[in-house]
């Protein structure tokens, strides 16, 4: 056994973005608690406040992937949401097969409510970081998300017949 210590080159980035991720996630989660919601459902129902203008609803496949979910944990968070009455879920009129999920009334008005707490404290980071630092940053993010995507031929799993 070597007693070789590795030679890292690079600063530990899944780290440095995890790290960023809870400096943010500490100025939000005080409100998502205040309104008895998890992180899991605040991103469902961000996903289905951008998506609220879609009449039919966003198939649970595309909740997943855009809230980052798993689909076991996505069925757990949604039967509680849907027991807290803040999503209603629906099978899809075109596939049976496919269950499509609205934001309520009250998942829309605590969208509304949460979204101003969110925006305020964006606000304050472009305060401090400077408009083009903060458009910078989405942009590299933006990046290594498409640079790090794995490449398919295959259609997505909800379009696959």
């Amino acid at each position: 056994m070597s007693d070789a210590q590795p030679s890292f080159v690079h600063r530990n980035l899944p780290r440095l973005l995890l790290e960023a991720r809870e400096a943010v996630m500490l100025h939000t989660r005080p409100s998502l608690r205040e309104h008895g919601l998890s992180d899991q459902q605040w991103r469902v129902l961000r996903v289905l406040g951008e998506h609220a203008g879609d009449p039919a609803g966003v198939e649970t496949g595309r909740v997943a992937r855009e809230a980052l979910l798993l689909g076991p944990s996505l069925t757990g968070v949604l039967t509680r949401m849907e027991r807290d009455g803040l999503i209603s879920r629906a099978r899809c009129p075109q596939d049976a097969r496919r269950t499509v999920v609205r934001a309520t009334r009250a998942g829309l008005k605590l969208v509304a409510t949460l979204s101003e707490t969110i925006e305020a404290h964006y606000a304050w980071m472009e305060a401090q970081l400077g408009k083009a630092q903060l458009a910078k940053l989405y942009t590299l993010l933006d990046q290594v998300i498409a640079l790090e995507a794995p490449v398919s031929d295959e259609l997505p799993e909800e379009e696959n017949p």
